[in-house]
């Protein structure tokens, strides 16, 4: 009994952090947890740099949470991978035990594959060997990366990182009217890279600094699957495929 409630703990734990991860309307995702979500919008900002890796360290604040979560980012013409340590994120809004919960499931580590192309995400979780393929939330949105209009206003220059920079106010339209801001940091020595990106939804604030950049561009292979994983349809059919293993039955893959 024991066993059973502590696999159905981090099954609807895992799921709630996962099912959010590309919602829309939010700056972050999974979950409330700090995580890039690159929709068309925060794409186009990177306009200049089809390819590139960073690590990402993403702050999310409002009035009821302040967390944080650093990241492997990989992008590649809109397609993005971003790979994270659940047992590393920080804040009194995530659960004490959660870390632990998820290490031992084998579900810390998760990575999240955007393909805008193929209209999906895959969450992967090393651990499990295995994916959910789900539909990318805001797929239907309509406006492309490179179709917004876009208003970009100076508000000073600062220093990112060590790197000089612009500050600038940046709104963009998309096709039917719909307005996003952003205050970006560009570095000047480094083509005008955002290094920092501030967005704010509602009372929600998610800040996003990129470091150690790299602009090789990445391998396209890492913004597939990982062959030999099993493929789910579901992050809710992924979980209780996990659990009856552990509690010694079994389904079908993927049901």
């Amino acid at each position: 009994m024991k066993k059973t409630f502590f696999l159905a703990t981090v099954a609807a734990l895992a799921i709630q952090l996962a099912s959010l991860r590309a919602q829309p309307g939010a700056p972050g995702g999974l979950g409330g947890m700090p995580s890039p979500r690159f929709d068309a919008a925060l794409t186009r900002l990177f306009g200049d740099h089809p390819g590139f890796s960073a690590t990402i360290e993403n702050q999310m604040k409002s009035s009821s949470m302040d967390m944080s979560l650093s990241g492997k980012l990989a992008f590649l013409d809109g397609k993005s991978r971003f790979e994270m340590d659940i047992t590393k994120a920080k804040g009194a809004g995530i659960p004490a035990e959660a870390g632990e919960q998820m290490k031992a499931m084998g579900m810390d580590v998760m990575i999240s594959i955007t393909r805008p192309d193929k209209k999906v995400t895959y969450l992967v979780y090393p651990g499990l060997k295995a994916y959910a393929e789900t539909p990318l939330a805001d797929a239907g949105s309509g406006t492309p990366a490179d179709k917004f209009k876009v208003e970009e206003t100076e508000m000073g220059k600062e220093s990112v990182d060590g790197h000089p920079c612009v500050k600038n106010k940046v709104t963009m339209t998309d096709a039917q009217g719909s307005k996003k801001e952003f205050v970006v940091w560009n570095a000047t020595d480094l083509k005008k890279f955002p290094v920092k990106i501030e967005q704010k939804e509602g009372n929600t604030e998610m800040t996003s600094t990129y470091k150690d950049i790299k602009f090789a561009k990445p391998d396209a292979a890492q913004f597939e699957p990982p062959a030999g994983f099993t493929k789910y349809d579901s992050m809710m059919s992924m979980m209780q495929q996990e659990m009856m293993k552990r509690m010694g039955g079994g389904l079908p893959p993927g049901r």
